[in-house]
């Protein structure tokens, strides 16, 4: 793609209407997929990663199975085919679905194809990421200071508050960016879920499967975009992911 990219109309193709609507709708359902990430992921990442610290007790052995269940759900959309995604979505939230029948009923809103839907198909794929990567930093920092905080009189909630995201915060943050840019190139479940509306949601994966149909320049430019997005959260998170290799 680099060598064969148009890049003296680079410009002009990414400064088309459709291709900034793409690029518009990407940023913003990828930032509110993110954040929505992050409101559920880093009390999922510490559930399953202290649960494992104090095994104990007469319910252990069910607590330890439904923790691995836990993790197995939470995990599974990160080995899953995103178009299989996609049609679970659909067929909970369409408008005959468990949940999006009962909505429909209320409100007479649909979630399948809407911007909502871009949000849920990204979240859904992008929650993964940042939960291995907050639990994974939960248990190299291990419970000491949670512990000690404990000692002292604070409460569960103070603790978490004021002793554990401040010490996870640098992989709190490695976490969200990893699943923005994950959100940022879904296709499968969004095209199954919301479909590939142009304008409405029409991201820029979406944009790309389009136009290589019948612009293959513009597809390549939206590529470009995508791949230069990867290139520099890969290269922003090198520690994170491969320590101790040189820098």
């Amino acid at each position: 793609m680099v060598v064969l990219a148009p890049w003296r109309d680079l410009p002009a193709l990414l400064a088309r209407p459709a291709v900034l609507d793409a690029l518009r709708l990407s940023l913003v359902t990828a930032s509110v997929s993110t954040l929505l990430c992050l409101a559920m992921g880093v009390p999922l990442a510490w559930v399953l990663a202290r649960a494992d610290a104090h095994p104990g007790g007469p319910t252990g052995p069910a607590r330890a199975a439904a923790v691995r269940l836990l993790r197995a759900v939470v995990t599974l959309p990160m080995v899953l085919p995103p178009v299989v995604g996609g049609v679970a979505l659909l067929l909970a939230y369409g408008r005959t679905g468990l949940v999006g029948r009962w909505l429909y009923e209320a409100t007479g809103w649909q979630v399948p194809f809407t911007a909502t839907a871009v949000v849920l198909a990204q979240t859904f794929v992008a929650l993964p990421f940042l939960v291995v990567t907050v639990e994974g930093a939960l248990r190299s920092t291990g419970t000491a200071l949670e512990e000690a905080a404990a000692t002292l009189g604070a409460g569960p909630l103070t603790t978490f508050r004021r002793v554990t995201l401040p010490a996870l915060g640098p992989s709190i943050a490695a976490g969200a960016v990893l699943g923005w840019a994950r959100a940022l190139g879904e296709f499968g479940a969004t095209v199954t879920f919301a479909g590939n509306l142009p304008g409405v949601t029409q991201t820029m994966p979406s944009a790309v499967y389009r136009a290589f149909e019948t612009d293959p320049p513009a597809a390549v430019a939206l590529s470009l975009v995508l791949l230069a997005v990867c290139v520099t959260v890969l290269v922003l998170l090198r520690d994170r992911w491969t320590p101790g290799l040189p820098r």
